[in-house]
């Protein structure tokens, strides 16, 4: 079936530029030539009879004419006169009308080419910057400057848009990495002490036993990280399941069910509902309770606190601890991001990410605030439904 080739949006444009400037020019010229048209002489213009016609012949070659009779003709002959000059005058209107419509019809045809391409010519550089984007590659864009139109919020649109692409492609190309890198850790050692044992003849049964060990203690560990990374993907995918949740309610559960050891913890809880997930809920009490008190000082403080509003309910965390530079705050939001004073055996770096994560799909965020004697302050914000 073969199809009939559609019409660029310019070349459309430019027919209806020019049909619509022809449609006006007709209407000119119609209403134009009816108020000349109208424009009639004083008396009605009849056809006379032959009889009248030859006594004003005879009329004018007699040597003694009738002034009357010859009145009468002069009078018919000037109203058939302007007559004529009139339907003359039509038709000379009516012919040169039409001449110079058709000429300025294809003139404004050309000029609305060339204004179709002018104002389309943003639309060109959205597709020409569409088409440069890939995924190894986002960084055209389309950057158009001119009066604030709706083709300038359009283009500024898409350029947002591959800001928010970029950031996201990026994250997840870091993301990636390091979780590769992190995956790589237990089965090296996995690795490492299986070659030790069959590189050793002599290895029995406490050998055997300390490899099993090692092993399940590596295996263990890659299986806390793989459950990480599951929760961080598994949000991306969005909320499954939305049901009312108080925050304070939620934060008794798990501290029921935490051992925090000699910390200090003081727990202020108000009624704070939110509508979601219960077991990504208490999965967020339960990182930010994990990371207060695995980054605590010996016997430091630990604060938890609900609250609630008309619009929004809060959770917030925080802890003694070390001294925390106020740049370093947001990065701890980061997949796999750990301080200076901190070693690859205090986590995998996901704890506060599965947080923010969380946050996110429930449409809140998470904000993190270092405090002034050491520690860190994390508050989460969620919508409240009442």
């Amino acid at each position: 079936m073969n199809r009939h080739p559609r019409l660029t949006v310019r070349a459309r444009l430019t027919l209806v530029y020019t049909g619509l400037f022809a449609v006006c020019g007709a209407i000119v010229i119609a209403v134009s030539y009816i108020l000349v048209a109208r424009l009639e002489p004083a008396a009605q213009s009849t056809q006379a009879p032959p009889s009248f016609l030859a006594r004003c012949r005879s009329e004018q070659l007699s040597s003694h004419p009738d002034d009357h009779v010859l009145a009468k003709c002069n009078a018919y002959f000037q109203l058939q006169g302007a007559q004529h000059q009139r339907d003359v005058t039509l038709s000379h209107l009516l012919e040169y009308s039409l001449i110079t419509l058709a000429l300025v019809i294809a003139l404004a045809a050309f000029l609305g080419w060339i204004a179709a391409g002018r104002a389309l010519r943003p639309v060109h550089r959205i597709t020409a910057a569409a088409q440069a984007a890939s995924e190894s590659n986002l960084s055209a864009r389309v950057a158009l400057h001119g009066p604030r139109d709706e083709l300038r919020d359009l283009a500024e649109t898409f350029d947002e848009m591959l800001d928010r692409l970029q950031a996201a492609f990026e994250g997840q190309r870091r993301f990636i990495a390091s979780a590769s890198h992190e995956l790589r850790t237990p089965l090296a050692v996995m690795r490492a002490t299986i070659d030790v044992v069959l590189d050793n003849p002599d290895s029995g049964d406490v050998e055997l036993r300390g490899m099993a060990t090692d092993i399940r203690s590596a295996v263990d560990h890659a299986e806390r990280l793989i459950a990480a990374l599951l929760i961080v993907a598994r949000n991306d995918g969005g909320l499954t399941m939305r049901e009312p949740i108080d925050l304070a309610t939620a934060a008794e559960d798990v501290l029921d069910t935490v051992e925090l050891g000699d910390l200090q913890v003081h727990v202020e809880l108000e009624s704070a509902p939110i509508l979601g997930d219960p077991v990504l809920a208490e999965r967020l009490i339960a990182n930010l309770i994990d990371n207060a008190a695995r980054y605590n000082a010996a016997g430091g403080d630990i604060w938890i606190s609900t609250s609630g509003a008309p619009s929004v309910s809060q959770l917030t965390v925080a802890n003694t601890g070390a001294v925390i530079d106020p740049a370093d705050a947001e990065r701890m939001f980061h997949p796999f991001e750990r301080l200076s004073h901190r070693s690859a055996d205090d986590g995998f770096g996901l704890g506060l990410t599965i947080v923010a994560s969380i946050a996110a799909v429930h449409g809140g965020a998470a904000t993190a605030r270092p405090r002034d004697d050491g520690g860190l302050s994390v508050t989460v914000t969620l919508p409240a439904v009442s």
